[in-house]
Protein backbone atom coordinates (compact mmCIF):
# COMPACT_ATOMS: atom_id res chain seq x y z
CA UNK A 1 0.00 0.00 0.00
CA UNK A 2 2.80 2.38 0.96
CA UNK A 3 4.60 1.66 -2.31
CA UNK A 4 1.42 2.35 -4.28
CA UNK A 5 0.96 5.69 -2.53
CA UNK A 6 4.58 6.62 -3.27
CA UNK A 7 4.11 5.76 -6.93
CA UNK A 8 0.95 7.85 -7.10
CA UNK A 9 2.66 10.75 -5.36
CA UNK A 10 5.62 10.53 -7.71
CA UNK A 11 3.31 10.56 -10.69
CA UNK A 12 1.44 13.55 -9.29
CA UNK A 13 4.68 15.46 -8.69
CA UNK A 14 5.87 14.64 -12.22
CA UNK A 15 2.56 15.78 -13.70
CA UNK A 16 2.63 18.98 -11.68
CA UNK A 17 6.24 19.73 -12.68
CA UNK A 18 5.56 19.04 -16.34
CA UNK A 19 2.46 21.22 -16.23
CA UNK A 20 4.34 24.04 -14.50
CA UNK A 21 7.17 23.86 -17.02
CA UNK A 22 4.77 24.19 -19.93
CA UNK A 23 2.29 26.63 -18.39
CA UNK A 24 3.74 29.83 -19.84
CA UNK A 25 6.59 31.64 -21.52
CA UNK A 26 8.50 33.82 -19.04
CA UNK A 27 10.24 36.99 -20.20
CA UNK A 28 12.57 39.00 -17.95
CA UNK A 29 13.19 42.66 -18.72
CA UNK A 30 15.69 45.04 -17.11
CA UNK A 31 15.49 48.71 -18.13
CA UNK A 32 16.77 52.04 -16.84
CA UNK A 33 13.62 53.62 -15.43
CA UNK A 34 15.87 55.88 -13.37
CA UNK A 35 19.39 57.27 -13.73
CA UNK A 36 21.02 59.00 -16.74
CA UNK A 37 19.32 56.71 -19.28
CA UNK A 38 15.80 57.17 -17.90
CA UNK A 39 14.71 59.00 -21.08
CA UNK A 40 15.27 55.68 -22.84
CA UNK A 41 14.16 53.32 -20.09
CA UNK A 42 10.82 54.93 -19.26
CA UNK A 43 9.28 54.48 -22.74
CA UNK A 44 10.66 50.95 -22.77
CA UNK A 45 9.00 50.14 -19.45
CA UNK A 46 5.80 51.81 -20.68
CA UNK A 47 5.80 49.54 -23.74
CA UNK A 48 5.49 46.32 -21.74
CA UNK A 49 1.72 46.74 -21.39
CA UNK A 50 1.23 46.36 -25.13
CA UNK A 51 3.37 43.26 -25.62
CA UNK A 52 1.66 39.99 -26.64
CA UNK A 53 -0.08 38.12 -23.82
CA UNK A 54 -0.24 34.75 -25.58
CA UNK A 55 1.59 32.89 -28.32
CA UNK A 56 1.19 29.39 -29.77
CA UNK A 57 -1.25 28.45 -27.02
CA UNK A 58 1.07 29.62 -24.24
CA UNK A 59 0.44 32.60 -21.98
CA UNK A 60 3.34 35.04 -21.53
CA UNK A 61 4.50 36.44 -18.20
CA UNK A 62 6.67 39.57 -18.13
CA UNK A 63 8.84 40.58 -15.18
CA UNK A 64 10.24 44.14 -15.34
CA UNK A 65 12.98 45.50 -13.06
CA UNK A 66 14.72 48.89 -12.89
CA UNK A 67 18.53 48.84 -13.12
CA UNK A 68 18.94 52.61 -12.57
CA UNK A 69 21.43 52.78 -15.48
CA UNK A 70 23.87 50.78 -13.36
CA UNK A 71 25.61 47.76 -14.97
CA UNK A 72 26.01 46.02 -11.60
CA UNK A 73 22.30 46.38 -10.88
CA UNK A 74 21.41 45.19 -14.38
CA UNK A 75 23.44 42.02 -13.83
CA UNK A 76 21.81 41.48 -10.43
CA UNK A 77 18.37 41.93 -12.01
CA UNK A 78 19.12 39.41 -14.72
CA UNK A 79 20.46 36.81 -12.32
CA UNK A 80 17.44 37.27 -10.05
CA UNK A 81 14.98 36.77 -12.91
CA UNK A 82 16.88 33.76 -14.23
CA UNK A 83 17.20 32.02 -10.86
CA UNK A 84 13.92 33.01 -9.20
CA UNK A 85 11.50 33.70 -12.05
CA UNK A 86 12.95 30.98 -14.30
CA UNK A 87 12.74 33.20 -17.36
CA UNK A 88 13.03 31.77 -20.87
CA UNK A 89 13.98 35.09 -22.51
CA UNK A 90 16.02 38.06 -21.27
CA UNK A 91 15.62 41.61 -22.67
CA UNK A 92 17.67 44.68 -21.69
CA UNK A 93 18.98 47.22 -21.08
CA UNK A 94 18.62 50.91 -21.94
CA UNK A 95 22.30 51.99 -21.93
CA UNK A 96 25.36 50.37 -23.47
CA UNK A 97 27.44 49.63 -20.32
CA UNK A 98 24.61 47.71 -18.65
CA UNK A 99 23.71 45.91 -21.86
CA UNK A 100 27.27 44.77 -22.51
CA UNK A 101 27.48 43.48 -18.93
CA UNK A 102 24.48 41.22 -19.56
CA UNK A 103 26.20 39.34 -22.39
CA UNK A 104 28.22 37.26 -19.92
CA UNK A 105 25.13 36.48 -17.86
CA UNK A 106 23.18 35.28 -20.90
CA UNK A 107 26.06 33.09 -22.05
CA UNK A 108 26.77 31.65 -18.61
CA UNK A 109 23.11 30.72 -18.00
CA UNK A 110 22.37 29.88 -21.65
CA UNK A 111 19.44 32.30 -21.75
CA UNK A 112 18.40 33.79 -25.12
CA UNK A 113 18.93 37.53 -24.80
CA UNK A 114 17.79 40.52 -26.87
CA UNK A 115 19.80 43.74 -26.46
CA UNK A 116 18.30 47.21 -26.86
CA UNK A 117 21.40 49.24 -27.72
CA UNK A 118 23.00 49.68 -31.16
CA UNK A 119 26.57 48.92 -30.07
CA UNK A 120 27.96 46.23 -32.35
CA UNK A 121 30.18 44.79 -29.63
CA UNK A 122 27.23 42.97 -28.05
CA UNK A 123 26.91 40.70 -31.09
CA UNK A 124 30.28 40.99 -32.84
CA UNK A 125 32.58 39.22 -33.29
CA UNK A 126 30.37 36.17 -33.03
CA UNK A 127 31.62 33.63 -30.49
CA UNK A 128 30.31 31.15 -27.91
CA UNK A 129 29.17 33.99 -25.64
CA UNK A 130 27.54 36.22 -28.23
CA UNK A 131 25.67 33.39 -29.90
CA UNK A 132 23.07 33.81 -27.11
CA UNK A 133 22.59 37.50 -27.93
CA UNK A 134 20.43 39.18 -30.56
CA UNK A 135 20.00 42.91 -31.08
CA UNK A 136 16.98 45.02 -32.05
CA UNK A 137 18.56 48.48 -32.65
CA UNK A 138 20.39 49.22 -35.87
CA UNK A 139 24.16 48.76 -35.95
CA UNK A 140 26.06 52.03 -35.60
CA UNK A 141 27.62 51.32 -39.01
CA UNK A 142 24.28 51.60 -40.82
CA UNK A 143 23.61 54.94 -39.17
CA UNK A 144 27.15 56.30 -39.55
CA UNK A 145 27.03 55.60 -43.28
CA UNK A 146 23.80 57.60 -43.57
CA UNK A 147 25.46 60.60 -41.90
CA UNK A 148 28.59 60.26 -44.04
CA UNK A 149 26.48 60.28 -47.21
CA UNK A 150 24.60 63.39 -46.09
CA UNK A 151 27.76 65.23 -45.03
CA UNK A 152 29.51 64.44 -48.30
CA UNK A 153 26.52 65.68 -50.32
CA UNK A 154 26.55 68.89 -48.24
CA UNK A 155 30.24 69.50 -48.99
CA UNK A 156 31.43 68.86 -45.44
CA UNK A 157 35.12 67.94 -45.36
CA UNK A 158 36.07 68.17 -41.67
CA UNK A 159 34.17 66.99 -38.60
CA UNK A 160 34.87 67.08 -34.86
CA UNK A 161 33.62 64.28 -32.61
CA UNK A 162 32.16 64.94 -29.14
CA UNK A 163 30.79 61.81 -27.50
CA UNK A 164 30.34 59.58 -24.48
CA UNK A 165 33.38 57.91 -22.92
CA UNK A 166 31.55 54.57 -22.73
CA UNK A 167 30.80 51.81 -25.20
CA UNK A 168 28.19 53.83 -27.07
CA UNK A 169 30.69 56.61 -27.74
CA UNK A 170 33.46 54.18 -28.63
CA UNK A 171 31.23 52.20 -30.96
CA UNK A 172 30.37 55.32 -32.89
CA UNK A 173 33.96 56.54 -32.94
CA UNK A 174 35.07 53.22 -34.42
CA UNK A 175 32.40 53.44 -37.13
CA UNK A 176 32.99 57.06 -38.16
CA UNK A 177 36.72 56.40 -38.36
CA UNK A 178 35.80 53.66 -40.82
CA UNK A 179 33.04 55.30 -42.87
CA UNK A 180 33.84 59.02 -42.93
CA UNK A 181 37.27 58.82 -44.67
CA UNK A 182 35.68 56.78 -47.46
CA UNK A 183 33.58 59.87 -48.23
CA UNK A 184 36.53 62.26 -48.05
CA UNK A 185 35.62 63.47 -44.54
CA UNK A 186 38.38 63.97 -41.97
CA UNK A 187 37.90 63.71 -38.20
CA UNK A 188 39.90 66.69 -36.92
CA UNK A 189 39.22 66.47 -33.17
CA UNK A 190 37.91 63.89 -30.69
CA UNK A 191 36.67 64.71 -27.19
CA UNK A 192 34.73 62.55 -24.73
CA UNK A 193 32.51 63.14 -21.70
CA UNK A 194 30.63 61.17 -19.04
CA UNK A 195 26.86 60.72 -19.09
CA UNK A 196 26.74 62.35 -15.64
CA UNK A 197 28.86 65.42 -16.49
CA UNK A 198 27.20 68.77 -15.80
CA UNK A 199 29.56 70.76 -18.03
CA UNK A 200 31.34 70.01 -21.31
CA UNK A 201 32.67 73.49 -22.02
CA UNK A 202 36.31 72.41 -22.01
CA UNK A 203 35.61 69.62 -24.49
CA UNK A 204 33.51 71.91 -26.68
CA UNK A 205 36.32 74.47 -26.93
CA UNK A 206 38.75 71.75 -27.98
CA UNK A 207 36.53 70.31 -30.72
CA UNK A 208 35.90 73.80 -32.09
CA UNK A 209 39.60 74.74 -32.09
CA UNK A 210 40.31 73.28 -35.59
CA UNK A 211 37.28 75.16 -37.04
CA UNK A 212 35.46 72.05 -38.33
CA UNK A 213 32.76 72.19 -40.99
CA UNK A 214 30.46 70.26 -38.62
CA UNK A 215 30.37 68.56 -35.22
CA UNK A 216 29.01 65.09 -34.50
CA UNK A 217 27.62 64.70 -30.98
CA UNK A 218 27.35 61.10 -29.79
CA UNK A 219 25.06 60.95 -26.76
CA UNK A 220 21.50 59.89 -25.94
CA UNK A 221 18.18 61.18 -24.67
CA UNK A 222 18.08 64.56 -23.00
CA UNK A 223 21.75 64.21 -21.94
CA UNK A 224 22.59 64.99 -25.58
CA UNK A 225 21.19 68.49 -25.17
CA UNK A 226 24.10 69.64 -22.96
CA UNK A 227 26.91 69.30 -25.53
CA UNK A 228 24.67 70.61 -28.30
CA UNK A 229 23.67 73.68 -26.31
CA UNK A 230 27.29 74.27 -25.21
CA UNK A 231 28.50 74.30 -28.82
CA UNK A 232 25.90 76.93 -29.71
CA UNK A 233 26.80 78.98 -26.66
CA UNK A 234 30.40 78.99 -27.86
CA UNK A 235 29.27 80.59 -31.10
CA UNK A 236 29.31 77.53 -33.37
CA UNK A 237 26.73 78.15 -36.11
CA UNK A 238 27.65 75.36 -38.53
CA UNK A 239 25.81 72.00 -38.72
CA UNK A 240 25.59 69.78 -35.65
CA UNK A 241 24.77 66.15 -36.27
CA UNK A 242 23.57 63.70 -33.63
CA UNK A 243 22.92 59.95 -33.52
CA UNK A 244 19.80 57.81 -33.13
CA UNK A 245 20.40 58.08 -29.39
CA UNK A 246 18.26 61.25 -29.46
CA UNK A 247 15.18 59.60 -30.96
CA UNK A 248 12.81 61.16 -28.44
CA UNK A 249 10.80 64.37 -28.58
CA UNK A 250 12.08 65.05 -25.05
CA UNK A 251 15.39 65.99 -26.71
CA UNK A 252 13.55 68.56 -28.83
CA UNK A 253 11.46 69.82 -25.93
CA UNK A 254 14.42 70.27 -23.58
CA UNK A 255 16.76 71.60 -26.26
CA UNK A 256 14.33 74.14 -27.70
CA UNK A 257 15.78 76.59 -30.20
CA UNK A 258 19.33 75.38 -29.49
CA UNK A 259 18.69 72.07 -31.26
CA UNK A 260 16.91 73.48 -34.29
CA UNK A 261 18.46 72.16 -37.48
CA UNK A 262 19.85 68.99 -35.90
CA UNK A 263 20.20 66.14 -38.38
CA UNK A 264 20.26 62.56 -37.10
CA UNK A 265 19.60 59.02 -38.33
CA UNK A 266 16.87 56.96 -36.72
CA UNK A 267 14.73 53.90 -37.12
CA UNK A 268 11.69 54.26 -39.40
CA UNK A 269 9.19 54.07 -36.51
CA UNK A 270 10.41 57.46 -35.28
CA UNK A 271 8.79 59.15 -38.25
CA UNK A 272 6.39 56.42 -39.38
CA UNK A 273 3.59 58.82 -40.33
CA UNK A 274 5.81 60.43 -43.00
CA UNK A 275 7.04 57.18 -44.53
CA UNK A 276 5.75 56.13 -47.97
CA UNK A 277 3.07 53.47 -47.81
CA UNK A 278 5.47 51.08 -49.53
CA UNK A 279 7.87 51.05 -46.57
CA UNK A 280 7.72 47.58 -44.97
CA UNK A 281 7.81 48.92 -41.39
CA UNK A 282 5.21 51.68 -41.76
CA UNK A 283 2.20 49.62 -40.65
CA UNK A 284 4.04 48.09 -37.69
CA UNK A 285 5.37 51.50 -36.67
CA UNK A 286 1.99 53.21 -36.81
CA UNK A 287 0.37 50.38 -34.85
CA UNK A 288 3.03 50.64 -32.15
CA UNK A 289 2.66 54.43 -31.88
CA UNK A 290 -1.14 54.32 -31.72
CA UNK A 291 -1.23 51.75 -28.94
CA UNK A 292 1.60 53.37 -26.95
CA UNK A 293 0.00 56.82 -26.98
CA UNK A 294 -3.44 55.44 -26.15
CA UNK A 295 -2.00 53.50 -23.21
CA UNK A 296 0.27 56.20 -21.80
CA UNK A 297 -1.32 59.50 -22.90
CA UNK A 298 2.17 60.74 -23.77
CA UNK A 299 4.15 60.91 -27.04
CA UNK A 300 5.97 57.72 -28.01
CA UNK A 301 9.76 57.39 -28.29
CA UNK A 302 11.66 55.18 -30.68
CA UNK A 303 13.49 53.55 -27.76
CA UNK A 304 10.25 51.97 -26.57
CA UNK A 305 9.82 50.37 -29.97
CA UNK A 306 13.16 48.60 -29.47
CA UNK A 307 11.54 46.69 -26.63
CA UNK A 308 8.52 45.88 -28.78
CA UNK A 309 10.83 44.68 -31.55
CA UNK A 310 12.85 42.56 -29.11
CA UNK A 311 9.63 40.86 -28.04
CA UNK A 312 8.60 40.31 -31.66
CA UNK A 313 11.98 38.83 -32.56
CA UNK A 314 12.34 36.53 -29.57
CA UNK A 315 8.74 35.35 -29.51
CA UNK A 316 9.08 34.44 -33.19
CA UNK A 317 11.18 31.52 -32.00
CA UNK A 318 8.59 30.14 -29.58
CA UNK A 319 6.48 28.00 -31.91
CA UNK A 320 9.40 26.04 -33.42
CA UNK A 321 10.98 25.71 -29.97
CA UNK A 322 7.76 24.26 -28.52
CA UNK A 323 8.00 21.42 -31.03
CA UNK A 324 11.25 20.36 -29.32
CA UNK A 325 10.84 21.12 -25.62
CA UNK A 326 8.72 22.71 -22.91
CA UNK A 327 9.15 26.26 -21.57
CA UNK A 328 11.16 26.52 -18.39
CA UNK A 329 13.75 23.98 -19.52
CA UNK A 330 17.31 24.25 -20.80
CA UNK A 331 16.23 22.40 -23.92
CA UNK A 332 13.51 24.95 -24.68
CA UNK A 333 15.85 27.89 -24.29
CA UNK A 334 18.41 26.29 -26.59
CA UNK A 335 15.75 25.47 -29.18
CA UNK A 336 14.38 29.02 -28.98
CA UNK A 337 17.86 30.46 -29.56
CA UNK A 338 18.31 28.24 -32.59
CA UNK A 339 14.89 29.20 -33.99
CA UNK A 340 15.52 32.95 -33.64
CA UNK A 341 18.90 32.60 -35.32
CA UNK A 342 17.28 31.11 -38.42
CA UNK A 343 14.31 33.49 -38.62
CA UNK A 344 13.93 35.50 -41.83
CA UNK A 345 12.03 38.61 -42.93
CA UNK A 346 10.51 39.36 -39.52
CA UNK A 347 8.78 42.72 -39.97
CA UNK A 348 8.96 45.02 -36.95
CA UNK A 349 8.73 48.72 -36.14
CA UNK A 350 12.42 49.46 -36.70
CA UNK A 351 12.99 47.32 -39.78
CA UNK A 352 12.90 43.87 -41.34
CA UNK A 353 15.08 41.32 -39.55
CA UNK A 354 16.82 38.29 -41.04
CA UNK A 355 19.29 36.58 -38.73
CA UNK A 356 22.01 34.02 -39.41
CA UNK A 357 24.71 32.24 -37.38
CA UNK A 358 27.11 35.11 -38.19
CA UNK A 359 24.65 38.03 -38.08
CA UNK A 360 22.57 38.67 -34.95
CA UNK A 361 21.69 42.25 -35.98
CA UNK A 362 19.83 41.26 -39.11
CA UNK A 363 18.98 44.71 -40.52
CA UNK A 364 19.71 46.54 -43.77
CA UNK A 365 19.28 50.13 -45.03
CA UNK A 366 15.50 49.84 -44.78
CA UNK A 367 16.04 50.20 -41.02
CA UNK A 368 17.15 53.84 -41.18
CA UNK A 369 15.87 57.26 -42.11
CA UNK A 370 17.38 60.74 -41.80
CA UNK A 371 15.53 63.30 -39.67
CA UNK A 372 15.91 67.05 -39.21
CA UNK A 373 14.56 69.12 -36.31
CA UNK A 374 12.56 72.00 -37.82
CA UNK A 375 10.12 74.22 -35.98
CA UNK A 376 10.24 71.97 -32.93
CA UNK A 377 9.19 68.96 -35.02
CA UNK A 378 10.81 66.11 -36.89
CA UNK A 379 10.92 66.26 -40.67
CA UNK A 380 12.02 63.53 -43.07
CA UNK A 381 15.25 64.25 -44.95
CA UNK A 382 15.68 62.45 -48.28
CA UNK A 383 18.88 60.39 -48.29
CA UNK A 384 21.36 61.41 -51.02
CA UNK A 385 21.21 59.14 -54.04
Amino acid sequence: MSRKINVLLSAAVWAFTASAASAQIKVGITVSQTGPAAALGIPQKNTVAQLPKEIAGQTIEYTVLDDATDPTKAVANARKMISENKIDILIGSSATPATVALVDVAAETKTPYCAMVPTKAVIFPMDDKRKWVFKAPQNDAIMAEALADHMAAAGIKTVSFLGYTDGYGQGWLDEVNESFPKKGIKIVAVERFQRTDTSVTAQALKVLSPSPDAVLVVASGTVAVLPHKTLREQGFTKPIYQTHGISTMEFVRVGGKDVEGTIFPAGPVVIANLLPDSHPSKAAGLAYIKQYEENNKTPFAGFGAHLADCATLMLAGVKPALAKAKPGTDEFRAALRDAVETSKDVVAAHGVYSFSPTDHAGLDKRARVLIKVEGGKWTLVPEPQ
